[in-house]
C-alpha cells in the first residue's frame, strides 16, 4: 500500500541547483534511508515531505487519512510547556484516556472520575499502550515528566521530540538523524524497537549499523540522480561498487567513441547535409559523456605533526564531582604515544567533562594533570565552529595563515586545503551561515587539523557528517600518528579506529576495557547470559511434578490494588522531593555540613524512590 509519492521534484537556491526531477515513493512496512553528501540536498527533501519547505516544481502526494510524524535535527516544541504536557498534546485517543486516568490517580478522592477513567482504559484497551509510553520515555532518560521544555538541553529536547514521535504510533514516521544525542545504549534500544516495530520509517542517518540493522532499503542522491537499492547498508555497498564500475566502462566507451567522432567533425566541409547534421548532433551527446567527471574530490590529509616527547599526559588521583554526581574519584592513567582510546557512557555520565579536565578547560577537584612540553591538543568539541557575521568559508582557513605546513617540508595554500576538504573554489567564497550543518562540522574540523597537533580530542565528530567524510576522516585517523582521544555513538566509526576503551558506568566508575565497542558489547551480552544463566541454576522451582495443571496467573488483590493506585503518587511525591533538594545545593551560601547533610537527605529520598519503584513494577507484573 502506498503512503506517500515524490513526484518530478525541484530545488534549487539562485544558481545553485541542489537536485531536479526527482522522483521516488514510500511504501507500507518499508524502512528507508536517504544516502547523499553534505550540500546535496537530503534536508531540504525531509523538509519539503514535512511541509516545512515546498518543491520549486512537482509534488508530494500523501495518502487520504494516513497519520505521519516527523523528527528534526532542531525540532519546534513549545517552551511553555512540561514533558508530560508535550507528550499529552497530541490529538491521539489513547493518549487522551490515559491522560485522564493519570489525573485520576493523583486526585484519588474523585472517585467518580477514577472509575471512569479506568473504565475508559479498559474500553481502549489502554494497559499496555500506557506501559510502552513509560519504557520509552525511560529508555531515552526523560524521567522527570514535569520539567519545562525551556529549560531542557538540546539533546533532551530531541529525545522528547524522539519519544513524542514513537509514542504517537504513526503510519509513516520521518526522521532525520534520529541517532544524534543518544547515548549508545539509548540507539541501540532504537535500533531494537525499529526492527521488531510494524512501522514505516524514511529517515536520514549516518549511522552504518543503525542503517544495517533497520533499514531494508536505500536511496541514494548521487550527483542529482535518485538510485534505489533494494536491501539493507551491505548490499548498498555492493551494488553501488557495481553501478560505479559500470559507470567507469561505459565512460571509457564513450571516451573512444569520441576521439572517432572527433576525427571526423574536423574532416567535415562547411556544408552539411542531413544525415551529417544528425551526427553533429550525436557528437556533442558523446561529448557531454566522455567529458563528465565524478566529483569524487577525496579529502588528502598529510598534516607535518609536532613530534612527541617521552612524557605525554598524566592523571594523578584526579577527582571531580557535582551536588549528589560524582564523575572521577581519585582516577589515575599515563597515556603513552600512539593512544588509541575511545569513551563510551550514559549521557551524562561525565565524558565531555572528563575531555574538559584534559584539555585544560575545566579543573578537577582535586588531583594533577601533568601535560608532556611537546603536546599540542586539537580539541573538536559539540559546539562546532564560531560563525562571524559575514566570513567566507575562505577567511575561515586564513586566521590560521595562508599557508600550511604538509609533511616533507611541503606546503599548500589555504585554497588547496579547502580542496582537499571538497569545498571547490566557488564554494570557498560562500557566506559560513549559509553551509549546511554537515558542511560546517567539515569546515571545523579542517580549522583543528591545520593547528597541527599531535594529541587530538574529539567530542562526537561524527555528528551530520556524510558518509563519504566519515570514511575519509576514518582513514586519516586510522594513520594519524600521535594520540587519539573519542567520544562518539557512531559505533563503526569507534570500532574502526580505537583499541581500547574507557567505560563511565556512572558513580564516578570508569573502567578500562582491553579491545572496540563490538568487543565490548560482546563482553557484555556474554556477562549478561552468564548471570541470568547461574540465577536460574540457583532458583528452587516449587512445582509439584505429579501435577500437570498450568499455574494460573496471580491476580493483585484488593489491598495489592490499592496499594498499587498509591505508589504511583508516592512515587511522584518523592521525585518532586528529590527535585527541591536538589535545587537547595546551588545555594552559594551552604557550609560544609550542610552540604553534607542534604547529600545524605538526597541518597534516602533516591534509596526511597527505587525501593518504591521496584514494589511498582512487582505489582504491575502481576496486572498484564
Amino acid at each position: 500500500m502506498n503512503l506517500l509519492s515524490v513526484e518530478n521534484i525541484a530545488k534549487a537556491y539562485g544558481e545553485h541547483v541542489l537536485f531536479s526531477d526527482i522522483s521516488f515513493g514510500i511504501n507500507k512496512d518499508q524502512k528507508i534511508a536517504l544516502i547523499a553528501k553534505n550540500g546535496s540536498g537530503k534536508t531540504s527533501i525531509l523538509n519539503i515531505l514535512s511541509g516545512l519547505d515546498t518543491p520549486d516544481s512537482g509534488q508530494v502526494n500523501y495518502r487520504k487519512g494516513i497519520r505521519v510524524s516527523f523528527l528534526d535535527q532542531e525540532p519546534n516544541l513549545d517552551p511553555n510547556l512540561t514533558i508530560e504536557e508535550t507528550i499529552f498534546a497530541s490529538d491521539n485517543e489513547i493518549l487522551k484516556v490515559i491522560r485522564a486516568y493519570e489525573h485520576a490517580l493523583e486526585n484519588p478522592e474523585e472517585a467518580d472520575a477514577y472509575q471512569t477513567a479506568f473504565e475508559g482504559m479498559e474500553r481502549f484497551q489502554a494497559w499496555d499502550f500506557e506501559t510502552q509510553y513509560k519504557q520509552i520515555l525511560s529508555k531515552l532518560n526523560l524521567n522527570d515528566i514535569h520539567l519545562k521544555v525551556e529549560i531542557l538541553s538540546g539533546g533532551q529536547k530531541k529525545r522528547l521530540a524522539l519519544a513524542n514521535a514513537l509514542i504517537n504510533k504513526p503510519d509513516l514516521l520521518v526522521l532525520d538523524e534520529p541517532t544524534n544525542h543518544l547515548d549508545l545504549e539509548m540507539i541501540e534500544w532504537l535500533e531494537q524497537y525499529f526492527a521488531k516495530e510494524n512501522m514505516t520509517l524514511f529517515m536520514v542517518t549516518h549511522d552504518r549499523y543503525f542503517l544495517e540493522r533497520v533499514c531494508n532499503e536505500i536511496i541514494e542522491l548521487d550527483e542529482g540522480v535518485m538510485y534505489p537499492y533494494k536491501g539493507n547498508y551491505s548490499y548498498y555497498l555492493e551494488k553501488k561498487e557495481n553501478r560505479l564500475e559500470q559507470e567507469a566502462t561505459e565512460q571509457h566507451k564513450s571516451k573512444l567513441l569520441f576521439k572517432k567522432e572527433l576525427d571526423w567533425m574536423r574532416r567535415q566541409p562547411k556544408a552539411r547535409t542531413t544525415k551529417s547534421k544528425s551526427r553533429q548532433d550525436d557528437f556533442y551527446e558523446i561529448k557531454e559523456k566522455a567529458s563528465k567527471r565524478r566529483n569524487e574530490n577525496e579529502v588528502e590529509l598529510e598534516i607535518n605533526m609536532e613530534r612527541m616527547g617521552s612524557k605525554i599526559l598524566e592523571l594523578h588521583k584526579i577527582s571531580k564531582s557535582y551536588p549528589g554526581k560524582p564523575i572521577l574519584d581519585k582516577f589515575e592513567y599515563n597515556f603513552l604515544r600512539g593512544e588509541r582510546l575511545g569513551i563510551i557512557g550514559k549521557n551524562g555520565a561525565g565524558k565531555s567533562t572528563f575531555l574538559n579536565i584534559l584539555s585544560g578547560n575545566d579543573e578537577p577537584d582535586s588531583g594533577k594533570v601533568i601535560v608532556g612540553e611537546t603536546i599540542k591538543f586539537g580539541y573538536y568539541t559539540q559546539k562546532g565552529i564560531n560563525i562571524k557575521e559575514g566570513q567566507k568559508v575562505i577567511d575561515v582557513i586564513r586566521e590560521f595563515g595562508d599557508y600550511i605546513p604538509l609533511a616533507k617540508g611541503r606546503q599548500i595554500s589555504a585554497q588547496q586545503l579547502l580542496e582537499r576538504f571538497l569545498f571547490d573554489r566557488k564554494k570557498q567564497y560562500d557566506f559560513v551561515d549559509k553551509l549546511s550543518g554537515g558542511e560546517r562540522k567539515r569546515l571545523y574540523l579542517c580549522t583543528i587539523l591545520i593547528q597541527n597537533p599531535n594529541f587530538l580530542i574529539l567530542d562526537e565528530p561524527t555528528n551530520d557528517l556524510d558518509i563519504v567524510t566519515l570514511n575519509v576522516l576514518e582513514s586519516f585517523l586510522m594513520d594519524f600518528p600521535g594520540c587519539l582521544l573519542v567520544v562518539s555513538h557512531d559505533r563503526y566509526f569507534m570500532d574502526k579506529i580505537v583499541d581500547h576503551l574507557f567505560v563511565f558506568r556512572g558513580d564516578a566508575v570508569v573502567e578500562d576495557f582491553p579491545g572496540n565497542y563490538s568487543d565490548f558489547r560482546s563482553y557484555e551480552d556474554s556477562a549478561v547470559l552468564e548471570s541470568r544463566a547461574a540465577k536460574k541454576e540457583n532458583t528452587p522451582t516449587e512445582v509439584d511434578k505429579g501435577s500437570k495443571k498450568k499455574e494460573e496467573k496471580k491476580k493483585l488483590t484488593f489491598n495489592e490494588q490499592k496499594e498499587f493506585t498509591n505508589i504511583e503518587r508516592e512515587i511522584k511525591k518523592l521525585e518532586a522531593k528529590k527535585e527541591a533538594t536538589q535545587q537547595k545545593f546551588a545555594d552559594p551560601a551552604l557550609t560544609g555540613d550542610e552540604i553534607d547533610k542534604l547529600s545524605i537527605a538526597l541518597k534516602e529520598i533516591e534509596a526511597a524512590i527505587e525501593l518504591k519503584t521496584e514494589r511498582w513494577f512487582e505489582l504491575s507484573a502481576l496486572t498484564e
